[in-house]
């Protein structure tokens, strides 16, 4: 499979277990960071359904509380092996993506460096599948 064929031949998305910013933008720092790496993010929030568990093949938890909330949704026998952690793709290692929002331009670029490298590992992955 070509580059080109392999990346059309993936959706992703993005939202949060709560409710807290749906239709919000991402914190203004997040969008900041993205820049600074290259990334445009004009992406708006939105809370995880339990029809998002039937429609996805894969489902990344940044934490294990996020895991926890995305299983409760249905019925974790069903669709356990679809849930997984974003660390789980990270060379480095690691539990767990921590949360920059209590921090500055420091924790913001730390998440920025293991989302794209644990990213990049999950691609792999997904070729290799």
């Amino acid at each position: 499979m070509r580059t080109s064929d392999f990346a059309n031949a993936w959706e992703s998305d993005s939202c949060g277990t709560s409710n807290y910013h749906v239709d919000d933008l991402p914190d203004p720092r997040t969008i900041k960071n993205a820049l600074k790496n290259g990334v445009q993010i004009k992406h708006r929030g939105r809370q995880i359904k339990p029809a998002d568990l039937e429609e996805f093949d894969l489902i990344v938890a940044m934490d294990k509380a996020n895991h926890d909330s995305i299983l409760g949704l249905t019925s974790a026998v069903t669709h356990a092996h679809k849930v997984q952690l974003m660390r789980n793709y990270d060379p480095q290692g690691g539990k767990e993506v921590p949360d920059p929002y209590y921090g500055g331009e420091k924790e913001f670029q730390e998440v920025f460096d293991i989302l794209n490298r644990s990213i990049d590992s999950l691609i792999e992955s997904l070729k290799k599948n």
